[in-house]
């Protein structure tokens, strides 16, 4: 059933194009990802051994349990309110706030004030979540803005793992001697999907094109508009209700040019624009856009942080050393090989990277040194 629908889903994508013309990157990728029937996060298993890919939390335990501490420890430094939400986006099947809560326990006004909010679109993961998070006085929701609104005006504390990178970007690419946007089409059969250039309006323009001004022929600018709107909204949250959001995702700390874009298939690289729907489409982050939404949305921004920095300066090794205590020589060889695939430069020490929003006035949270 699930090929049919895909199948669907590219049939009328295929006519939307034919009727409309070519069709922003955006549209397309949201279309691929959660369309309601043929959708990659409304059909089959994305995250674990059957799945496509596996996040940190899925990794090490040590990874959501340093997570729970740094929200109590934001959570602490807010002055410990009575009562707050704590927004976790793209949860996956559940085992990083699984393991949040349980460091959490050992604050246990933490757990009290807490009301929990998950952001999950894959009605599959949402059942894993329910499994894995029992007795979990959680509420669900299938989007980051139906999720922010479910904290109505209580202090925000959020994280969000590997979820911005699976929020549709537009490219644009420089091509003689001027900025097109690539627009996704239909090959000369009519039956598959390919790149093609359009022009852009000024008005349509998005504001990075304005600097950059002449790079080399066929460069290729990623602007995440969907990114920068989750950290603004985020950001506005905070800085009127208080609270933290910790957001740790693969990307670059600064503007800069590239093709990003990706897909995996089955566990393997696969092309972005074949079989819609089959395929989990990311992009890296651009932390640079989501400081200046947060700044313009009047919090405080702080990062990023290469994920190998930040964990062991919350204590990552010595959580594994006293792990290790307990385990059986094999066990503790895995522990071990776990945490290096979380902090070596060479695994996701340094392409993975932690960014803190927080209000305006809040002292630096632990992991960060510099805002």
């Amino acid at each position: 059933m699930a090929d049919v629908a895909k199948a669907a889903l590219a049939t009328r994508l295929r006519a939307r194009i034919s009727a409309d013309g070519p069709m922003p990157l955006e549209d397309f990728w949201r279309a691929a990802m959660t369309d309601p029937a043929g959708g990659y996060y409304t059909q089959g298993q994305p995250i674990g051994g059957d799945g496509d890919f596996t996040t940190a939390p899925e990794i090490s335990q040590i990874f959501g349990e340093l997570i729970g501490l740094w929200l109590v420890d934001a959570w602490d430094r807010a002055g410990q309110p009575s009562a707050f939400a704590l927004v976790e986006l793209g949860p996956g099947r559940g085992q990083l706030m699984a393991d949040v809560r349980r460091a959490a326990a050992l604050a246990p006004g933490f757990g009290r004030a807490c009301r929990l909010i998950l952001g999950e679109a894959s009605p599959t993961l949402r059942a894993a979540q329910e499994r894995r998070l029992p007795g979990a006085d959680a509420i669900w929701r299938e989007d980051w803005r139906q999720a922010l609104e479910a904290a109505n005006d209580l202090p925000l504390f959020l994280v969000a793992n590997e979820f911005l990178d699976a929020l549709p970007v537009r490219q644009y690419a420089f091509k003689d001697r001027a900025w097109r946007e690539r627009r996704v089409g239909l090959n000369a059969d009519g039956d598959g999907f390919v790149f093609v250039l359009a022009d852009i309006s000024q008005t349509d323009a998005p504001a990075p094109l304005a600097t950059l001004g002449a790079p080399p022929e066929g460069a290729i600018l990623e602007h995440g508009a969907e990114q920068a709107a989750l950290a603004a909204a985020i950001a506005g949250r905070i800085a009127q209700h208080g609270g933290a959001a910790l957001i740790v995702d693969y990307g670059h700390g600064s503007d800069r040019l590239g093709d990003s874009l990706q897909a995996l298939r089955g566990g393997a690289p696969a092309d972005p624009l074949d079989a819609p729907g089959a395929a989990d489409i990311t992009a890296h982050v651009n932390f640079q856009s989501l400081i200046a939404a947060a700044l313009a949305s009047g919090a405080a921004a702080w990062g990023p942080v290469d994920q190998g920095a930040f964990l062991l300066a919350l204590g990552a090794e010595a959580r594994a050393d006293a792990l290790k205590r307990q385990a059986t020589p094999e066990a503790a060889a895995e522990i071990d090989r776990s945490l290096r695939r979380l902090l070596h430069p060479l695994a996701m020490g340094s392409l993975f990277k932690a960014l803190a929003i927080l209000p305006p006035d809040a002292p630096s949270p632990a992991g960060f040194q510099t805002p």
